[in-house]
C-alpha cells in the first residue's frame, strides 16, 4: 500500500486544492455545531427547567411531550422531516436555507437531552436551596435565576462537556442535505481522487482535533466555575 498525501494539493476542479476544500468543509462542520449547540442549550435549559417548577402541570407536560418526540425520533429521519416535510406543510419556511433547518433539527434533537440533564441537576439540589431564595423575598423567576440555575448548571457541566463533543459528532448527518460539511467532502473527494484512506484518515484528524478542543474548552469552563467542597447528592462518598 502507498501513501499519497500529495492528493490534498492535487486542483479539485474548480481552481482549490483539495486541503483548501477541506478546511472550507471543516469550517462548515463548526459552523453547524456551533449553531446547533446555541439553540440546544438556550432551548434545552428552558424545556429543563420548566419540568422542575412547583404547580404548573400543564408546562410540565408539554415539556415531557418535547422531550419524547425530539428524543425517541433518529436525528436523521428528524433532518428530513425538516428539509422535505416542514417546507410543504408551512410555506413560508421553503425560504428558510438548508444551513438553518439543519441548525434547528439538530439543536432541537439535543436540546432534549440537555432538558434532561438540566432538570436532573436542579432536582439533585437540596430544597434548602429553594427555600432560601424565597425567604429572601425572591420570586420564584428570581429565585431560578440567582439560586437554582447557576449551582444546576455547575454541577452539570461534566454531562454537558459530553453532549457538546456529541453534538459535534452528529454534525456530519448534515451531509444528508448537501451542507459541504467534512462527511460530505470525504465522500465526495474519495469519489473523485480514489484515495479513500488518506481523505478519510485526514477528516478523522479534524473531527478528533475539534472534539478535543470541545473537551478541554469545557474543562477549563468547569475548572473555573466548581463550586469548592461541593459534592452531589448520590455520588460516592455523596453529601452536601
Amino acid at each position: 500500500m502507498t501513501w499519497d498525501w500529495q492528493v490534498f494539493l492535487n486542483d479539485d476542479g474548480s481552481g482549490r486544492t483539495y486541503l483548501a476544500w477541506m478546511f472550507n468543509a471543516w469550517g462548515w462542520t463548526l459552523a453547524v455545531a456551533a449553531c446547533a449547540w446555541v439553540v440546544a442549550m438556550v432551548t434545552g435549559s428552558v424545556v429543563g427547567t420548566v419540568r422542575t417548577l412547583p404547580n404548573s402541570p400543564w408546562l410540565t407536560r408539554l415539556a415531557n411531550v418535547w422531550i419524547e418526540l425530539f428524543r425517541n425520533v433518529p436525528l436523521l429521519v428528524q433532518i428530513f422531516l425538516w428539509y422535505f416535510v416542514v417546507p410543504k406543510v408551512f410555506p413560508f419556511m421553503q425560504k428558510v436555507p438548508s444551513f438553518l433547518l439543519v441548525v434547528l433539527a439538530l439543536g432541537f434533537f439535543t436540546s432534549a437531552r440537555i432538558a434532561e440533564q438540566v432538570r436532573a441537576g436542579v432536582q439533585s439540589l437540596p430544597r434548602g436551596q429553594r427555600y432560601a431564595g424565597m425567604a429572601m423575598g425572591f420570586t420564584t423567576a428570581q429565585t431560578y435565576r440567582y439560586v437554582i440555575l447557576p449551582m444546576a448548571f455547575r454541577i452539570i457541566l461534566p454531562p454537558l462537556t459530553s453532549e457538546s463533543m456529541n453534538l459535534l459528532k452528529n454534525s456530519s448527518v448534515a451531509f444528508a442535505v448537501s451542507i459541504a460539511e467534512l462527511t460530505m467532502f470525504a465522500m465526495q473527494a474519495q469519489e473523485e481522487t480514489s484515495r479513500g484512506i488518506e481523505i478519510y484518515l485526514a477528516v478523522t484528524l479534524l473531527y478528533a482535533i475539534s472534539a478535543f478542543a470541545v473537551n478541554r474548552a469545557m474543562s477549563m469552563v468547569e475548572r473555573r466555575v466548581r463550586i469548592p467542597g461541593y459534592i452531589v447528592a448520590g455520588a460516592p462518598g455523596g453529601g452536601h
